[in-house]
């Protein structure tokens, strides 16, 4: 996540706006020393402290230490609105109306003409906020606020050291503020964004980087969050629309280039493998069934045995009526066939229930979805590497392109010499050598790829690849397997 700073503007207003030489200074200082606390004093005087005048003497006193002398109160702006309010709250005519100097107070509150009580707030949060005193800071910017609520500044100052302080929801309203007033930083759109997504909260995230977006419409910062936040929500299909126009709208932006290949890579790798589920699901019913039928042909067979048994045994008890061993022997022949008639009235049963589970799983639509998923994954591949390859010419040492376009071959060979383990004898002594072929072809064909990624980064990931790849090629030559590259 990005952090977001004061600019170097804060610091200088906290000193520059006021600069004045030493002695002059430290006259100042030391009259509003005094003034303190003689206003201090007078404060338990009832009879002063009753009158309106009193409290705009003091307001005006503390907002000057604000703005001048904040080493003689941090916070004279808080003491100095809360005087200006005790105004108001005096200064009344016998009609109840508001009088001059309670005019002249509310005028000051709302931050009207000639007002420099939102300055003086903002001046000691930023000198709070430099002390490391954020809770400070942040209560100044916030009073500051309530003084000027159309201003951008405070709700900035005071959305960062919220932030800072590790009080999101607080930095999500002071930057919302900041938004909703017109400020322009895509500094600040970008962090209310993160806020909004470590919250999961998509759509608000989104929302904030296109507000960004309406003030700086070539950010590439905001726009390439879009499509990170898209992502994260799942929306992958408008994440890679974004960075198709990203792309585009800017063709010698590498990283635009090589994320739109990585997310089609991702897209062809999340498609082959519910191909691989898909068909090893509708597989099974199939070959369940021939398992069960090859099992019950069995059962069938020693039908016939069981027959030839009982005539032979028959002829030999004609022969030998009185033989008790062969009675028995014909009644334990007759036994077992029983057994084998009810075993095979069972296995129908489930060879029917295995084909009927087979046909469903083809005429419910898995054979049109598998079509599409498979379509889905070729298509995805080809943009995958096209992408990857128009990086390349952009920078041919790009690490990234070199290394995941290597293991797009490798992972390629990998799902391709599965077909080959899977094989029995009579499937490899038909098509074995072949496949193996284009296996090695594979593997032949990452093999550039890791190595010139190797030189562009030293990276531990290509180098154990290109060492697995070469021992497979080695493996193919002692074989004499010859690849075939495609």
């Amino acid at each position: 996540m990005k952090k977001l700073f004061f600019v170097s503007a804060l610091s200088l207003f906290s000193m520059s706006a006021f600069a004045q030489d030493d002695a002059v200074n430290k006259a100042v200082v030391d009259q509003f020393r005094k003034d303190k606390e003689k206003s201090d004093k007078d404060l338990t005087d009832a009879k002063a402290s009753a009158k309106a005048s009193f409290w705009m003497e003091r307001a005006k006193l503390y907002e000057n230490i604000a703005l001048q002398g904040s080493e003689v109160d941090s916070s004279a702006a808080k003491t100095s609105l809360e005087a200006y309010k005790k105004v108001v709250e005096l200064d009344k005519t016998k009609k109840g109306e508001p009088g001059k100097s309670a005019k002249e107070a509310e005028n000051v509150l709302a931050g009207g003409e000639g007002s420099q009580l939102f300055n003086a707030f903002v001046k000691q949060g930023a000198e709070k906020y430099q002390a490391k005193n954020l809770n400070g800071a942040l209560e100044m910017f916030t009073a500051a606020q309530e003084i000027n609520k159309k201003d951008t500044l405070a709700s900035l100052y005071g959305g960062i050291a919220a932030q800072q302080l590790d009080k999101k929801d607080v930095a999500r309203e002071q930057f919302e503020k900041y938004a909703a007033n017109g400020g322009k930083d895509p500094s600040v759109f970008y962090g209310l964004a993160q806020l909004y997504r470590e919250e999961k909260n998509f759509d608000k995230a989104i929302e904030a980087l296109n507000k960004g977006l309406a003030q700086s419409p070539n950010n590439k910062d905001l726009k390439a969050e879009v499509v990170n936040i898209l992502l994260a929500s799942g929306n992958e299909s408008k994440a890679i629309s974004e960075l198709e126009a990203l792309a585009q709208a800017d063709p010698k932006n590498i990283q635009n280039v090589v994320n739109l290949a990585i997310l089609y890579d991702n897209m062809q790798r999340t498609a082959a493998d519910s191909v691989k589920q898909l068909s090893a699901k509708m597989g099974s019913g199939s070959k369940s069934a021939a398992s069960l039928t090859k099992n019950l042909e069995a059962e069938k067979s020693k039908i016939e045995v069981y027959d030839g048994e009982v005539k032979r045994i028959g002829a030999l008890i004609k022969k030998q009526p009185k033989n008790a061993d062969l009675k028995r022997q014909l009644a334990d022949v007759n036994a077992k066939k029983k057994e084998t008639i009810a075993a095979i009235a069972t296995m129908e049963g489930e060879v029917k229930s295995a084909t009927e589970a087979a046909q469903s799983s083809a005429s419910s639509g898995s054979e049109k979805q598998l079509a599409d998923l498979k379509a889905k994954q070729k298509d995805a591949s080809e943009k995958a590497i096209a992408n990857y390859k128009k990086a390349l010419e952009i920078d041919g040492a790009n690490y990234d392109a070199l290394y995941n376009l290597g293991v797009f071959y490798f992972n390629e060979a990998v799902q391709l010499k599965g077909e080959v383990d899977n094989m029995n004898m009579t499937e490899y002594q038909q098509r074995g050598k072949e496949i193996e072929g284009r296996v090695c072809g594979k593997f032949k064909k990452a093999k550039p790829y890791f190595e010139k990624a190797i030189q562009a980064k030293d990276e531990a990931e290509a180098k154990d690849n290109l060492t697995t790849v070469n021992g497979v090629l080695e493996q193919f030559a002692a074989k004499q397997v010859a690849c075939v590259e495609e």
